[in-house]
């Protein structure tokens, strides 16, 4: 499958955010990853839809809303209408996971479910025929700059096996080390935060990642 690398706004300096997505945009990156958290499924507080709905007309490339949040069938309509083209739940935030991924597919957007590193694949082996991705958390969720977890490359493999076809995202301490290993496990979509917004040149290190995921 196609690797594709999904930076993550949430480490970059949110006073130049437009600007940081046209480089990410300019150097080859086609997802642009949200990380929209409510203080309540995890501690932090980000942003909303009105925030990403502002960012939507600076780049031409898919918007990701990872919803770290509580109920989040209620937000899926708002995220939508704000340009995302594709909006991740986390399994363990509803009891409803097959309900929300087709309420997604109706909506005419690509269904993505996220598990935590103490959740096991089993947990959503029943909805992975409808799901478009999987995300694996190879942190706990919640901050960026976190090490990455390196056991959680078996969830990896074991989705892959199940799935072939299906994309299958990592988030979470992905740098020039990990990608690799990564993608050796079965995944094709990367999460970059921290290690991108920390870089010297911003253009430089996306074209390194890009390379990496061949």
């Amino acid at each position: 499958m196609n690797c594709e690398l999904a930076p993550s706004i949430l480490s970059f300096d949110l006073t130049d955010l437009r600007g940081s997505i046209k480089t990410l945009v300019e150097n080859g990156v086609s997802v642009i990853h949200l990380d929209v958290m409510d203080g309540q499924f995890v501690p932090p507080i980000t942003f909303g839809d009105s925030y990403v709905k502002r960012l939507r007309p600076t780049v031409e490339a898919l918007f990701e809303a990872h919803l770290m949040i509580q109920s989040p069938e209620r937000q899926f309509e708002a995220f939508k209408a704000a340009g995302c083209g594709r909006i991740i739940f986390h399994a363990e935030a509803t009891a409803h996971s097959y309900r929300l991924a087709q309420t997604l597919k109706s909506m005419g957007v690509q269904a993505g479910v996220a598990i935590n590193p103490g959740t096991p694949v089993e947990v959503i082996e029943p909805i992975l025929d409808i799901l478009d991705l999987v995300l694996v958390m190879t942190v706990n969720p919640g901050w960026g700059g976190q090490s990455f977890l390196a056991p959680m490359l078996e969830k990896t493999a074991r989705l892959r096996a199940m799935r072939p076809d299906l994309h299958i995202e990592v988030d979470g301490g992905v740098d020039p080390t990990t990608l690799p290993a990564a993608r050796a496990a079965g995944a094709n979509v990367f999460v970059v935060g921290s290690h991108l917004a920390n870089a010297e040149s911003l253009s430089e290190s996306v074209q390194e990642m890009i390379r990496l995921c061949g």
